[in-house]
């Protein structure tokens, strides 16, 4: 079959496009290339996320960018891609594949599309169908795989590091949190009330983790790891991590708020941070493995956060990391840490 170059490529080659954006990208290039008077090209997939529902992509001819903009659960349907290409100017969507899977692909032209261009746009969208699917297949499952596995974990498994002892080393500010008088508060609430209140602390704080680009890594009951990877000078990840504390204390602030109003107790919390190495890898048994965080810093992040309650401190940080930061600490001397060999100097903030 003697076919156009897009329409062979979408039929030979589309399929082990690296992403939808690339997808995107390339189509468009190559509808270019057989004449075709575009500006701009929008692709739409749902995606199965506790959040997000449809991710779009936005491709500009002009440039051969492509940016993503993210539809939201409970909220309106998301005409980010049409809105987008009507202001660029005449547009041609078509739905890709059966069903209702809200897969988009649309164009938006120098000038008006003519019949014959219009057809040969709906047939592309028609070839466009099976590489679509197996990219849409990937996208769900690295969604599905980051939703519960977090970033970084999400990129290991699919590059397929799925073999007991198997890890990297990573350096990076260490934060380590979890609620107060947690078994006390779960004992005296009901099961799914006792769930609520887990999903806003956790909401406050991972929230304000992944502003301020960190990355959780686990939630072990009541508790929180997270890594500020350091890419840089470690000043820059100190500084990110410290001000993701500032904005979990703020949240937390408002959520007491709240729930002061509806005459429930506060929800007091601590909180520590530690710069080191740690090992992230597998373990477990040969058909059961989990991600997990080991080494020395490890150890000395989380006994540094038990030592909050002692002395009375919402937030501790070590020396390493008060080394290496511009913001104002205070001093609260050096203290032995369970398990640690050496006295740990050890931090706060001045206002804590």
């Amino acid at each position: 079959m003697d076919l156009p170059p897009h329409l062979a490529w979408l039929v030979d080659e589309a399929s082990a496009s690296p992403g939808p954006d690339r997808f995107l990208a390339e189509l468009g290039g190559r509808l270019l290339a057989d004449g075709f008077p575009l500006v701009g090209g929008t692709l739409t997939l749902a995606v199965p996320h506790p959040i997000v529902t449809r991710r779009t992509w936005l491709w500009r001819a002009e440039t051969g960018a492509v940016i993503e903009a993210l539809g939201f659960a409970g909220s309106p349907q998301s005409q980010a891609g049409g809105d987008w290409l009507r202001a660029l100017g005449p547009v041609q969507e078509d739905r890709v594949g059966p069903g209702l899977d809200g897969r988009l692909l649309g164009w938006a032209g120098a000038r008006p599309f003519d019949p014959a261009e219009i057809g040969q746009l709906r047939q592309t969208a028609r070839f466009a169908t099976a590489p679509l699917a197996a990219l849409a297949e990937r996208a769900a499952l690295a969604t599905l795989l980051e939703a519960y596995l977090g970033r970084r974990s999400a990129a290991r498994v699919q590059a397929g590091a799925l073999h007991r002892g198997t890890g990297e080393t990573i350096r990076a500010v260490l934060f380590c949190a979890d609620l107060r008088n947690f078994t006390a508060l779960s004992e005296a609430t009901e099961p799914a009330a006792m769930i609520a209140v887990l999903d806003a602390w956790f909401d406050r704080v991972a929230g304000a983790i992944h502003a301020f680009g960190g990355e959780v890594l686990k939630f072990v009951g009541d508790g929180v790891l997270a890594i500020f990877p350091v890419a840089g000078a470690p000043v820059d990840a100190c500084e990110a991590a410290l001000r993701a504390v500032a904005a979990a204390r703020a949240g937390m602030a408002h959520l007491d708020g709240l729930r002061q109003a509806e005459g429930l107790p506060p929800l007091p919390f601590g909180a520590a941070l530690h710069l080191g190495e740690m090992l992230w890898g597998n373990i477990g048994t040969a058909d059961r493995l989990d991600f997990t965080a080991i080494g020395p810093a490890v150890n000395l992040v989380s006994r540094l956060e038990g030592l909050c309650r002692p002395l009375g401190r919402s937030v501790l940080i070590s020396g390493a990391v008060a080394a290496e930061t511009i913001t104002p600490l205070v001093s609260l001397g050096e203290h032995v840490l369970r398990g640690i060999g050496a006295p740990c100097a050890v931090f706060t903030l001045p206002d804590v």
